[in-house]
């Protein structure tokens, strides 16, 4: 495919003015000269020119995509339509009277958080996942500092999320990794090792990056607790478990929520996504400002928060997520219990299926993801995990997510979410199978994967070391 560039003819998509600008009023330093360089192609060039670049992407929209951890779930379209709607098209600077629709959208929505994790306060603020971790992680650090208690350690499992140990060390802890057991979980001997009096808190996910829910939380929170530590709760897998339990039930202390991927707003291009921060009664006055509160006749936003953190994104977040999930949870209701069952049963559905082709290195039922692997390939074949990735490419699916969790080699880990019926299911099992079989047939083909891609197998080495990222003639 040629670049927009390639397929310039020299013809003006938009002209802004047929009249000569004076342009005396800007210091000639800083008037060009010469040409821009832009491309010179029609409206419908331009047009046809992304939309063949879109139509390269691969999508929801275009199959299955089962990227472990991420909760790659539909995104329903109405959703987008009611985030353009007029009303919520307004300046965040308006004074409160004129913002009292979508104050009170922040306010509802805070409200419906607070019901399906249990916290009692929370904050809409940060515009990530891993953004939700570090306010959550400053949070715990000011609430030590302000009682005067000197804790600077980090308690992390080895089957966490890759960004926890960056969130921590970057709100100023020191990180103390465990091992987990010989089934996935948390690992209460190494816990109890590890405690002291510098132990500020322990990061969990529940259900793990494995996908198996930590059967003895109840236990870990009363040790935690006992030592004056706190439990984080990242709630990057709380697609598994809603209306089952929450994290308050656990006896967790902050949790933070994708929106993006349990509430259904979109992924892609680095964000804008959400992740609210919810925490217990005694670290409510440690929330960034300002908080969404009712005072039973106006919505506003409260600035005088005692111990806060300080402001950690502009304004009240990523309006427009925020309305999304928002619509999303009014859309789901009671279903949203439904929406955790299902993607449950479609994830225990395909381990099942698929764990006599490839090993499955905890055996155990899982929750909404799963943990198999391609060391049977590797070593039998010389097929690594990452061949039967791009193999998978060859059959309108995308890749899961891959060599993660770290603790399992040549892992691929799979999460169908609830989105998808049971003919898409059985469709990805016969590619699995299919790929198991080449790679003892045909394993020379699978080294060469994938065939039938716009862009084919990649030097990634040298592609990662020396990026190509500017057009040049």
């Amino acid at each position: 495919m040629k670049t927009i560039f390639e397929k310039t003819n020299g013809n003006d998509g938009i002209n802004l003015t047929d009249k000569k600008l004076n342009l005396d009023f800007l210091p000639s330093e800083f008037v060009r000269n010469g040409e821009i360089g832009l491309p010179q192609l029609g409206e419908l060039d331009v047009m046809r020119h992304y939309k063949e670049l879109s139509d390269r992407n691969f999508c929801i929209e275009k199959g299955f995509y089962p990227l472990g951890s991420c909760t790659m779930k539909y995104n329903p379209k109405v959703n987008e339509l009611l985030a353009s709607l007029e009303g919520f098209n307004i300046h965040p600077s308006f004074d409160d009277d004129m913002a009292q629709g979508s104050l009170e959208l922040m306010y509802k929505l805070q409200q419906a958080l607070l019901e399906v994790t249990g916290m009692d306060a929370i904050t809409l603020q940060p515009s990530a996942g891993a953004h939700g971790e570090m306010t959550g992680m400053m949070i715990i650090k000011k609430y030590f500092d302000t009682i005067g208690e000197k804790r600077t350690k980090v308690i992390i499992p080895d089957s966490a999320h890759g960004t926890n140990p960056a969130s921590a060390k970057m709100s100023g802890f020191d990180i103390v990794e465990i091992k987990s057991n010989d089934k996935g979980q948390v690992d209460i001997e190494a816990l109890k090792s590890v405690l002291g009096p510098d132990v500020a808190a322990i990061m969990m996910t529940n259900p793990n990056t494995l996908g198996i829910f930590e059967e003895q939380v109840e236990e870990i929170s009363k040790i935690m607790h006992e030592n004056g530590s706190l439990l984080y709760y990242d709630g990057a897998n709380f697609n598994a478990i809603m209306g089952y339990t929450n994290p308050k039930l656990m006896g967790f202390d902050v949790v933070h929520l994708n929106l993006h991927k349990t509430f259904a707003t979109p992924h892609g291009g680095g964000g804008p996504g959400a992740g609210p921060v919810g925490v217990v009664e005694k670290l409510k006055d440690f929330l960034p400002t300002p908080v969404i509160e009712f005072d039973g006749k106006k919505y506003y936003r409260n600035y005088d928060v005692k111990h806060s953190i300080g402001s950690v994104k502009d304004f009240c977040g990523n309006f427009s997520v925020l309305v999304k999930a928002y619509a999303y949870i009014l859309m789901m209701g009671k279903n949203l219990k439904k929406a955790s069952e299902n993607a449950v049963l479609n994830a225990n559905y395909l381990k099942e299926k698929l764990k006599k082709y490839y090993d499955l290195p905890y055996d155990e039922p899982c929750m909404h993801e799963f943990v198999i692997t391609g060391e049977r390939q590797k070593h039998e074949n010389g097929v690594s995990t990452l061949n039967i990735a791009k193999a998978m490419m060859d059959g309108n699916a995308h890749p899961p997510t891959v060599y993660f969790p770290l603790i399992v080699h040549e892992a691929m880990m799979i999460e169908p979410t609830e989105s998808e019926n049971k003919e898409v299911l059985d469709e990805f099992v016969e590619l699995m199978i299919k790929i198991a079989n080449e790679c003892k047939t045909e394993p020379e083909k699978m080294l060469t994967a994938p065939h039938t891609t716009p862009v084919k197998k990649i030097d990634e080495v040298t592609a990662a070391r020396h990026p190509d990222l500017k057009y040049t003639d």
